[in-house]
């Protein structure tokens, strides 16, 4: 008789355990499926900036800086082409472009063939853009278009003189890009259409 209890006990215990590896194991399956099936929570993240949006916030930050080093500070509101001059000539000390002087030997040489003690000055390209991109800035910032003084007409002709000072020192012709016709570009729309062309940028 105790023979008989004992296999019973010893068979109840192997029911119950065996009845909790399976509810052990099922919950486990059930969370793992659980876990598989859930998608994870969507991360906010800011869309990244494209390559001329990052330098227009790189550049207004860095006028912003010229303006509160300014001597005295000057309000942004009070800021004027003549200010915009200043600024685009105090650059001229980070230039890394060689603008040789009308008395040196090599003034007009695309290719010097030696060093000389000219001076180092931004290029025109890099000027025109930065003063593209301060303006857009400007206007994105809360300013008038009217009252813009990075298009203001003595920063146009500033522009227009370091160009042509440029391009003769330099032995550089700066050439303006022709606008296509309608007719030509509806041409190369049609075109594009059946063949595919991939075309490059320069960013200055």
């Amino acid at each position: 008789m105790s023979a008989a209890v004992a296999a019973t006990a010893a068979a109840a215990t192997v029911s119950n355990d065996s009845a909790r590896s399976g509810s052990s194991g099922t919950s486990k399956s059930h969370h793992l499926q659980k876990g598989l099936l859930l998608p994870s929570s969507p991360i906010s993240s800011p869309l990244p900036l494209s390559r001329y949006e990052s330098q227009k916030r790189r550049d207004w930050n860095t006028f912003g800086q010229y303006l509160r080093n300014h001597r005295p500070p000057l309000a942004l509101s009070r800021c004027s082409g003549a200010h915009v001059l200043e600024f685009l000539r105090y650059l001229d000390q980070f230039g890394k472009t060689k603008v040789h002087n009308p008395g040196c030997p090599f003034f007009g040489h695309p290719h010097p063939p030696s060093p000389c003690s000219c001076p180092l000055k931004q290029a025109w390209g890099s000027l025109d853009a930065l003063t593209g991109r301060l303006r857009a800035a400007f206007e994105e910032n809360g300013g008038l278009p009217e009252t813009n003084p990075f298009g203001a007409r003595a920063v146009r002709l500033y522009l227009r003189e370091v160009r042509d000072a440029q391009a003769k020192a330099r032995g550089i012709a700066y050439e303006k890009k022709k606008r296509k016709n309608t007719t030509q570009q509806q041409q190369l729309q049609t075109a594009g259409n059946s063949t595919y062309s991939p075309c490059s940028t320069r960013y200055l």
